[in-house]
């Protein structure tokens, strides 16, 4: 799965599950036939049923080992033993679905019919399985034949336990039942997405099961180890579209239902089941081996598609042999979503998108969108063979797929378009690992999950760009073709099975007789990564490595750490593995390239070369200045250069380094034209004006000034408007640098900007105004809006309302809130109350939040809590959580933060929550290391002076 929102992903739902002898009969917990409360019941009384369905007992205990082995017995008892329990029993397990389902796209609700061939492996009388938000119809339960004598479900678990009158014969048998449901608004499970026809607004339903939600659709055992074939049949109106998995067997049209079933699919994971019905059309391609690929679109968009679809085609092909395995179904299709709560998601055969993750409109697209178009495409499509053909055993497993993902996406896009650099913009994903990574509330790769609700949070940093990381770490320590070769066979020895990640180190040891499991374990199950500090001695690079922690204090982590260094020059490297907690590297075989360190000259040492370790380097005084150096004689690699300015504005926020030493390594960037490495700059920058307003609020507008003497030549060059012979990073620079200037305050690009959009809202039209500047232009325009002088606020909201492009109405709403006047920014934040924002787009609202109306926002947070929980709930909270209390610096804040959410929590944003505070607390510790420098005030002078 795609991230892009998945941090915001939806997940609230009533966690209700109605069990009924016929239809609308409810039967109660202590009818003779066993059962579980009616909602109106289950908070009023308890269950007195003697058979166990005591669903109102107290909270199930969380921490708890999985359960038995396949083949090992049960305990003995009643249902209730099977709560609060990690995982499923393993006793039965299902081998093939039947499914039934026929969507009412206007009353937005579902029925359905399940026929599961379930395997006995173990004497039992009970069949357990997952199921949530759905009304089963009991008198329809039936296994060989068999009624179920208890049938309860218990809501905190989201489990479903069936127990009959004797043991259960051994073998397979078919488990039976119908149910029915809602088409909900969450976006997650079988729910609807609202689009325009023909000027009407229009239901399409829609599935989204990763992480544990198909159980929101058919109860299953909605694990990823319990692989099953599945055979779907829908009914639906004959003048829709309806996909699923895999291609469409047969269909016949009776009155107002098209009945269509598609072909058994293989063995896949309940996370991976999927449907899309509406109105769609597609354009489609072929890939060299005959794969038939289509991009699906609402009508009239799929012309936006062409770009995605190459990529699509190409990555098929550029898989199948990397991986050494054919695509593994019959066809490919790509569907955009109108609503979708995470960037996109890998079902087997029918990937699902948001729109602004699919289409490219060369009218309407910005350049950068291109991109993330590509490495999206990119990122599904290798799941169909690493995630979806080998499947992770767990949850704890995630970074299998999603690590991997993230990384070959990379690695295809740069095969595609070489002159992107894409490795180069790869450290974009290291540095966020590596920023997450560096709290205490972070976790390991390799993390226990304990229940269902706790699996989004995992969707982060660490499974994705650290994970991402450290494979490209052991790619580069093991080769590039020993790599993909050893990958490759991992790939062909669990096809269509489950993996751990021990059973990837286990074949890339084998294939490539590197002790890969001593290594990487220290990687992927402990939290955190080192800072190698290093210090010259003679001809020895003396280093020591201690786990690094944004806030200062010490840990107590130890990683193998493979080292790489370079003296003076690129020719000649050294590779070495740091297995303790110091060790010394001999450097007379490379000191030839490093000139006399005494002299200067050529002298310079650079450790983690182009960044493909996961650690962060301190020098001592003397390296790092020869390193300076080094960087304004233009020396060292892009990469190396984006790694030496991320690790200083690291250690200066962990006070390991002061912000007037980075400040002078900044204005060393002066002369830097390359698009990755700006960025870079350009994040630290904007990072320290931020800090600057509470830590030096005299000298923020002298720090604003060096950071606009850092920033503006490149913009300069660059200008407003794009060149015809201009290259794809030139493209994406300019937007990344007028923002910043706009955001720094330069009058000059502020003015500008307010001029072209002027010009742009009275024609739409404008070449004065493209796709990649309009951000620029919107965030100038919004500098001077009050509540009194609004009109810039309303062409606006105009130009939202009117697009129909999900691209430009993200761009507008990730604007609105940037503006000092409190009464604009709740007027823009109450929008997320409204039907005019789509759910999946309230982040973008919250990305405009700034520093100046931040107590505005608190106080608007925690008024419209409930609100918010209604509407967004769950994991989805946690970006609210997350956008507002990192606007804060204060340990003041960070303890009021504490004593609004001990009496609001959630598990489902328990693990974001905490790691919003640690970062106030860190950012308070930053403001007070920078206050008791001495020579600030003096540096920033100096550099505003300088040249």
């Amino acid at each position: 799965m795609a991230r892009g929102a998945a941090a915001m992903a939806a997940t609230t739902g009533t966690l209700l599950l109605l069990l009924v002898a016929s239809p609308g009969t409810t039967v109660a917990a202590g009818d003779s036939r066993g059962g579980v409360p009616g909602p109106e019941e289950a908070h009023s009384r308890r269950s007195t049923s003697t058979e166990g369905a005591n669903v109102e007992a107290a909270p199930p205990p969380r921490r708890t080992p999985a359960p038995p082995a396949a083949g090992s017995p049960p305990a003995a008892g009643s249902p209730a033993q099977f709560r609060g329990q990690a995982r499923l029993p393993r006793f039965a397990a299902p081998r093939r679905y039947e499914l039934r389902l026929r969507p009412d796209l206007v009353v937005c609700t579902f029925t359905g019919a399940a026929a599961v061939t379930v395997a006995v492996s173990a004497p039992t009388r009970f069949l357990v399985l997952n199921a949530a938000d759905l009304t089963v119809d009991r008198a329809s339960i039936r296994f060989r034949d068999l009624a179920p004598k208890e049938v309860v479900f218990f809501p905190d678990d989201e489990i479903l336990v069936l127990g009959f009158a004797n043991n259960l014969p051994l073998g397979e048998g078919v488990l039976s039942m119908k149910f029915n449901g809602t088409l909900n608004d969450q976006m997650r499970g079988f729910y609807r997405s609202k689009y325009h026809y023909k000027g009407q607004m229009k239901n399409m339903a829609v599935t989204q099961f990763e992480s544990v939600d198909a159980r929101r659709c058919f109860p299953c055992w909605d694990e990823p180890a319990f692989k099953a074939k599945f055979k779907l049949t829908l009914e639906v109106p004959p003048g829709m579209v309806a996909l699923s998995n895999m291609p469409i067997a047969n269909q016949t049209v009776t009155g107002p239902i098209k009945t269509i079933s598609y072909q058994e699919s293989p063995l896949m994971s309940t996370y991976l089941v999927a449907i899309v019905v509406g109105l769609l059309e597609y354009i489609e391609g072929v890939t060299p081996e005959g794969t038939r690929v289509r991009v699906y679109t609402q009508v009239g968009k799929s012309n936006h598609g062409k770009f995605a679809l190459d990529v699509g085609v190409k990555s098929l092909h550029l898989y199948k042999d990397y991986f050494g395995t054919p695509y593994p179904l019959p066809k490919l299709d790509m569907v955009a979503i109108p609503d979708f709560a995470a960037g996109a998601m890998e079902n087997y055969g029918l990937v699902t998108y948001r729109e602004v993750a699919l289409l490219f409109d060369e009218e309407s697209s910005a350049e950068s969108s291109k991109q993330n178009i590509a490495i999206t495409v990119a990122h599904e499509l290798a799941h169909q063979w690493f995630g979806n053909l080998v499947t992770m055993e767990w949850w704890t497993h995630l970074w299998l797929n999603e690590g991997f993902a993230t990384w070959v996406s990379h690695l295809a896009v740069d095969s595609f378009f070489p002159q992107w650099n894409i490795w180069t913009q790869f450290l974009d994903a290291t540095t966020a690992g590596l920023k997450l990574d560096s709290l205490e509330e972070s976790h390991p790769i390799e993390v226990e999950i304990y229940h269902a609700n706790e699996v989004d949070e995992i969707f982060d940093a660490i499974s994705y760009d650290k994970g991402a990381s450290v494979i490209r770490m052991l790619q580069n320590y093991l080769g590039a073709e020993r790599f993909q070769k050893a990958l490759a066979s991992y790939i062909q020895k669990f096809a269509y099975s489950n993996a751990k990640t021990e059973d990837l180190w286990a074949v890339l040891e084998e294939k490539s007789g590197e002790p890969i499991k001593n290594l990487m374990t220290t990687w992927t199950k402990q939290q955190g990564y080192p800072v190698v500090n290093a210090k010259l001695n003679g001809n020895y690079l003396e280093l020591e490595q201690a786990q690094f922690l944004s806030d200062g204090s010490p840990g107590h982590g130890m990683w193998i750490v493979p080292v790489t260094a370079g003296c003076g020059s690129y020719d000649m490297q050294k590779k070495f593995l740091l297995k303790g907690k110091s060790d010394r590297l001999d450097i007379r075989d490379i000191a030839s390239q490093c000139g006399n360190q005494e002299k200067g000259g050529n002298f310079w040492i650079k450790l983690n070369i182009n960044q493909t370790g996961f650690y962060r380097v301190q020098y001592d005084d003397k390296l790092a200045a020869a390193l300076q150096t080094a960087l304004q004689s233009k020396k060292l690699s892009l990469m190396d250069k984006i790694g030496i300015v991320e690790d200083s504005h690291a250690l200066s926020m962990a006070c390991k380094q002061t912000l007037t030493t980075l400040l002078r390594l900044l204005y060393a960037y002066r002369e830097e034209a390359d698009y990755s490495v700006l960025s870079h700059i350009n994040t630290v920058s904007l990072s320290v004006a931020k800090i600057s307003v509470d830590a030096t609020p005299g000298l923020v507008g002298d720090i604003k000034q060096l950071l606009i003497k850092l920033l503006l030549p490149p913009a300069v060059k660059l200008g407003w408007d794009p060149k015809n012979s201009e290259n794809h990073l030139d493209a994406l620079l300019r937007p990344v640098l007028l923002v910043a200037l706009v955001k720094l305050g330069h009058d000059k690009t502020i003015n500008e900007g307010i001029r072209r959009f002027g010009i742009f809202v009275h024609d739409r039209n404008t070449s004065l105004l493209p796709p990649d500047t309009r951000k620029a232009a919107y965030l100038a325009a919004m500098q001077n809006v009050t509540t009194s002088y609004r009109s810039a606020y309303n062409d606006l909201l105009k130009v939202y309302r009117e697009s129909d492009e999900a691209e430009e109405k993200g761009r507008v709403l990730s604007t609105l809130c940037h503006c000092k006047d409190k009464n604009i920014v709740l007027e823009s934040l109450n929008l997320l109350f409204t039907d005019e924002v789509r759910s999946q787009d309230a982040y973008y609202v919250l990305q405009g939040l700034g520093v100046e109306t931040r107590e505005t926002t608190w106080l608007w947070l925690k008024g419209n809590w409930d609100r918010i929980t209604k509407k967004y709930g769950g994991t989805q909270q946690g970006g609210f959580i997350r956008y507002v209390l990192t606007l804060f610096a204060s340990n003041e804040k960070a303890a009021e933060f504490s004593r609004f959410f001990a009496t609001h929590k959630n598990p489902e944003f328990e693990r974001t929550l905490k790691q919003s505070l640690e970062n106030v607390r860190i950012n308070a510790r930053w403001i007070q290391g920078i206050r008791s420098e001495p020579r600030l005030a003096q540096t920033v002078q100096e550099l505003l002076r300088g040249p």
